[in-house]
């Protein structure tokens, strides 16, 4: 019964470290569509077409991203706004944004 738990415990942890890794390529598509916005200005069209292409589907789906068409539109939007993945995910972006929204719904 123990092995049978380790077994389960241990294909648990490869599969989430599997979903890390096709996460980091989304992230990686993600700044490649910035970059190109910022060089060719075609950045949400770049990252509609990875993320309807079958392979784009594929590595979401193994990230746990549903590949379905509004998270497409979220990754158009995120490309969009120009800020690089490090970044808008740094503890300094989030209360940035945090304190911008405060600061627009104080005004309202």
């Amino acid at each position: 019964m123990a092995d049978f738990v380790d077994s389960t415990a241990f294909n648990f942890e490869q599969g989430q470290r599997a979903r890390k890794l096709f996460a980091a390529v989304v992230l990686a598509a993600l700044d490649d569509a910035i970059a190109d916005d910022k060089k060719y200005g075609n950045g949400p069209d770049q990252i509609a077409r990875w993320a309807r292409s079958r392979d784009g589907r594929e590595v979401l789906s193994c990230a746990g991203i549903d590949p379905n068409e509004r998270v497409v539109k979220g990754l158009m939007e995120f490309v969009a706004k120009g800020v690089r993945t490090s970044v808008a995910l740094s503890r300094e972006e989030s209360e940035r944004r945090h304190a911008a929204e405060l600061e627009h719904a104080d005004a309202a």
